[in-house]
């Protein structure tokens, strides 16, 4: 292996106005390695990355590719430069081919199909060489997350690059999905390609990385071998505190029910059955969690439970049967049975992100009796004061009932949600992806939080693509393939990889399958969501 670096920046700053998002950062890349770089929400990773692939100009700082000053100015530069960038939102045109996707915007020529031929050839190779296997006919809207992000990679690969960056890779994947790219990031590390990997997850940092540099308001502070380090080390790294990593609570001591539902079915506006007869409960002083690969159903049942869409079939609360059909069916009716949601997605279904905060956690509960000065008018100074109080207790940052809900960092607007809908004491908490895109430290606290209402005695439904976070929080876990229940399992008497088969909508029971078969059945589960 060579000694010059594959990648060095060398202080590299840039400012936002007077935010300073990197701050004289300094780090070497050396090439066939994996270098992981983790840090929280706001740490820098991204801008430092966007820097690298010319999506910002740095303020100050130089690049060094296999130690020549490179001037990247723009994303072709990168490229140019070997340089790939795989996003976390894929960058693919959906009712393209995968073969049109590779080859947009990097045509031989104006005639397109020498283009097509040659990238057709060269994707065989390619997934022949990498594990990278993909049909190039098929249409990017019918193929899982798993296998668009392969289109990604091999886009990247046959425009030539040698250096490879991944933003959260992992985050719509199954186990099994996870597994096979760690593969495939270990095959191209071998075949001298050097990978940069940024993500939360501090298990795959320490399963898949040689070295790990750790961010903290802009800047660098810390780069480690990752056989020489911990997690516990590095979250703390990050944090620049001691954090729990693992969910603490004591054994659930479940009563009665009080979620009951009974074949519930739901279609979409085309028609397609989202909800294939679904039949769960929840007790009160439990946490049932629902793990699964985004789009098998877990969002449309939120929705109906939280009376955001029509359905069919049975649901009670508390043994009083709700309405699922008529014009009470709707998110308010259900706020007064007991029912408190906090939504898969903040910005667009938690928060209203140009309202003030003291109106954000005002929103739905408006009616409420301290909140009104009189039959007609709110008491804004009553709904501020009561803010300010929850954002103490949540530790919102910075506390500022009159900030608008767009100016908070990710964590601090789901911790606002999250105070507005458990200080309504409910009987039911509906919790979608409660940390997604949240920092290390506030997932510590919002977990604790869950637990602390459950160990009220109330009763919660949490649905999350994270298969760390089911398991650690959930008392039961129930998976979800295709609309359906495909079966319940104790967190202490099952594992990811059962779990994972589940997901991908077959039975472990049923003996031994193929990657191949759990792949095809999770692309016909996932295709067309």
């Amino acid at each position: 292996m060579s000694d010059t670096p594959a990648i060095e920046l060398k202080g590299i700053s840039k400012a936002f106005g007077p935010v300073q998002a990197n701050k004289d950062i300094s780090i070497r890349v050396m090439p066939g390695t994996i270098h992981g770089i983790i840090g929280e929400n706001g740490a820098g990773k991204s801008t430092l990355m966007s820097i690298l692939y010319g999506f910002y100009k740095a303020d100050s700082g130089t690049i060094h590719i296999n130690g020549k000053e490179t001037a990247i100015p723009d994303s072709q530069a990168a490229i140019d430069a070997g340089i790939g960038m795989v996003f976390q939102h894929f960058k693919l045109v959906q009712n393209f081919t995968v073969l049109e996707n590779v080859v947009l915007g990097a045509e031989d020529g104006p005639r397109l199909r020498p283009s097509l031929a040659k990238a057709r050839k060269l994707l065989s190779e390619l997934a022949e060489e990498y594990e990278l296997a993909v049909d190039p006919d098929a249409t990017i809207e019918n193929l899982s997350v798993g296998y668009q992000q392969r289109v990604e990679i091999l886009k990247a690969l046959y425009r030539k690059a040698d250096i490879l960056i991944l933003d959260e890779p992992t985050g719509v994947l199954t186990p099994a999905e996870a597994d096979h790219l760690f593969r495939i990031l270990k095959g191209l590390k071998d075949e001298g390609k050097t990978i940069i990997l940024i993500t939360h997850k501090l298990r795959e940092i320490m399963d898949v990385t040689d070295t790990v540099s750790v961010m903290r308001r802009g800047e660098m502070t810390a780069t480690v071998k990752t056989r020489d380090t911990s997690p516990e080390q590095l979250a703390e790294l990050m944090v620049g505190r001691k954090v729990l990593l693992r969910v603490q609570k004591t054994p659930a001591t479940p009563y009665a029910k009080v979620l009951e539902v009974e074949n519930l079915r739901v279609k979409d506006d085309k028609g397609v059955e989202r909800l294939k007869g679904i039949s769960l409960e929840v007790r009160g002083g439990e946490i049932l969690g629902i793990a699964g690969v985004a789009g098998n159903g877990q969002s449309e049942l939120l929705e109906v439970l939280g009376g955001y869409r029509r359905a069919k079939g049975v649901v009670r609360i508390n043994g009083d049967q709700i309405d699922l059909t008529g014009r009470r069916s709707d998110a308010q009716s259900r706020r007064a049975r007991g029912i408190a949601h906090v939504p898969e997605d903040r910005q667009r279904e938690g928060l209203i992100m140009d309202f003030h905060a003291w109106e954000n956690v005002a929103f739905g509960y408006h009616n409420a009796p301290e909140y009104q000065k009189s039959k007609w008018l709110m008491d804004n100074r009553a709904i501020k004061e009561d803010t300010k109080g929850k954002m103490e207790r949540f530790d919102v940052r910075p506390p500022i009932p009159s900030l608008a809900a767009k100016n908070f960092s990710g964590g601090n607007q789901q911790k606002i949600v999250l105070a507005r809908e458990i200080e309504r004491n409910p009987e039911l908490l509906l919790v979608g992806q409660p940390t997604r895109g949240v920092d290390i430290g506030a997932i510590e606290f919002i977990h604790q939080q869950i637990v602390a209402l459950r160990d009220q005695g109330k009763a919660i439904l949490l649905v999350s693509v994270e298969l760390d976070e089911i398991m650690s929080l959930s008392d039961r876990i129930a998976v979800m393939f295709d609309g359906k229940i495909m079966g319940e399992r104790m967190p202490n008497q099952t594992d990811e990889k059962e779990l994972g088969m589940l997901m991908a909508g077959i039975d472990p029971a049923a003996g031994p399958v193929s990657a191949k078969k759990i792949a095809e059945n999770l692309n016909a589960a996932a295709g067309g969501h």
